[in-house]
C-alpha cells in the first residue's frame, strides 16, 4: 500500500483552511513544537512535512504529543464556547421581567461588553437588543391570542413597565394596534397586488412596517385567500401603480436572482425563527446550506429539526430564501410553495 504524502491527505486541506467544520473529525500534531491542534486552529501553520494526523486527541496524546493551549483540541473550540454562552445569555434575557444593560449582561456570562456584542450579533444575526426586543414581541402576540386576558395585561405580562412605553411602539412591534391585532387586524391597513412568472401566481403584501407576504401559487385566488385568512379584519387594498412596481421587482428577481433584492420586510416570527430567516438572508444567490449548517451558523447546532420548523413556517418567499436549504445530502425536501418551484429557483440561481 502506497502512503498518502501530507500534501495529498484532504485532511491537510482542512488545516489550510482552518476549516470549523472538520473539527472533531480528527486533529493534527506537529513534530517540531510536540504539541496538536484542531483543523481550525489559529496558529501559525506548520510545513507539511512536520505535520501528522491522528483521528482522536488520545492517539495524538499516545504518540507523545500535547495538546494546544490556545485552540484546546480536547474541549469546546472558541466558538462552540462564544455560541454556549451567547445561548445562556439568551436564556438570561428571556427571564428577565426588565431590559437589562449590555453591559451587565456582558459581565454575567463573563466577557467584555465589546466582545459579547460582536459575538452576539455574529451568532444569532441580531444585538442583545434586538433580541429582547422580538422576544417580548412573541410574547406580546401570545398574550395577546389569550382571550381570557385584557390588552393590558397583556401587555405587562410581556414585560412592558406601563401601557403608554409600549403603545408608542406597538405599530412597530405588531404592525398595528394591540387591539387590531387581537381581533385579527382589524382597521390595519394591507396593501398586495398579484404577479405572474414562470413559477406561477406571485402575491406580495405590505403592512406599513414593510412586506409581509410574498406567496407563491398556481391559483391567484387562492393566494388572495390565504392571506384574508391570515389578517380577517384586515383592510386589503389592491395596490396601485406604484405598489405594482414593487411586484415587478420581485417578479424580477424570481426570473434573474443576481439582481437581488433589498425589501424592508414585515417578519413575524418567535425570537428563534427570525434569527434563522435572518440567517438565510446571508446566504449568496447560488449557494445552499444544509438544515444542519443552519442550525450551527446561529449557534444551535443541535436544532436542525427547529430551523427545518422554521423554514417551514416561513411566508415571505424568495426574500427570506428558505429555498436555499437543502438536505445534509444536497437533495431537496419540503417546501412551502412546492419541492419544484424550489428546483427551479435553484437552477435560475446556479444558471446566473
Amino acid at each position: 500500500m502506497i502512503e498518502m504524502s501530507t500534501e495529498q491527505d484532504p485532511r491537510w486541506r482542512s488545516v489550510l483552511a482552518r476549516d470549523a467544520q472538520a473539527d472533531g473529525g480528527f486533529v493534527y500534531a506537529v513534530k517540531t513544537t510536540g504539541v496538536y491542534c484542531r483543523p481550525s486552529c489559529p496558529s501559525r501553520r506548520a510545513k507539511a512535512a512536520n505535520v501528522a494526523f491522528y483521528d482522536t486527541p488520545a492517539q495524538a496524546e499516545a504518540a507523545g504529543f500535547r495538546p494546544c493551549l490556545r485552540c484546546n483540541p480536547k474541549g469546546p473550540s472558541a466558538a462552540e464556547a462564544n455560541a454556549a454562552l451567547v445561548a445562556e445569555a439568551c436564556r438570561i434575557i428571556e427571564a428577565s421581567d426588565e431590559t437589562l444593560k449590555l453591559d451587565g449582561l456582558a459581565e454575567r456570562i463573563g466577557m467584555s461588553p465589546f466582545h459579547f456584542h460582536r459575538q452576539f450579533k455574529a451568532i444569532t444575526g441580531l444585538t442583545p437588543k434586538q433580541w429582547a426586543a422580538a422576544h417580548r414581541t412573541r410574547k406580546i402576540r401570545a398574550e395577546l391570542a389569550d382571550p381570557s386576558s385584557s390588552v393590558a395585561g397583556a401587555i405587562y405580562g410581556a414585560g412592558f413597565n406601563s401601557n403608554s412605553r409600549f403603545y408608542e411602539t406597538s405599530n412597530e412591534v405588531l404592525g398595528m394596534t394591540p387591539t387590531a391585532f387581537r381581533n385579527g387586524g382589524d382597521q390595519a391597513e394591507i396593501r398586495f397586488a398579484l404577479g405572474e412568472s414562470s413559477l406561477g401566481a406571485i402575491l406580495v403584501a405590505q403592512s406599513d412596517r414593510g412586506v409581509c407576504a410574498i406567496t407563491l401559487g398556481d391559483d391567484p385566488e387562492d393566494l388572495v385567500r390565504d392571506l384574508q385568512d391570515r389578517f380577517p379584519k384586515a383592510e386589503l387594498i389592491g395596490g396601485d401603480a406604484g405598489f405594482e412596481a414593487l411586484v415587478a421587482r420581485v417578479v424580477g428577481f424570481v426570473e434573474a436572482p443576481r439582481i437581488g433584492l433589498d425589501l424592508p420586510l414585515d417578519m413575524r416570527g418567535t425570537a428563534f425563527q427570525e434569527r434563522v430567516w435572518q440567517a438565510l438572508r446571508r446566504i449568496p444567490a447560488g449557494e445552499t446550506l444544509s438544515y444542519a449548517e443552519v442550525a450551527r451558523r446561529i449557534g444551535e447546532p443541535r436544532a436542525a429539526r427547529a430551523v427545518a420548523q422554521a423554514c417551514g413556517a416561513n411566508k415571505i418567499a424568495v426574500a427570506i430564501p428558505c429555498h436555499r436549504v437543502v438536505r445534509n445530502d444536497g437533495a431537496l425536501s419540503g417546501y412551502r410553495w412546492g419541492v419544484e418551484r424550489k428546483r427551479a429557483l435553484l437552477d435560475k440561481e446556479a444558471r446566473a
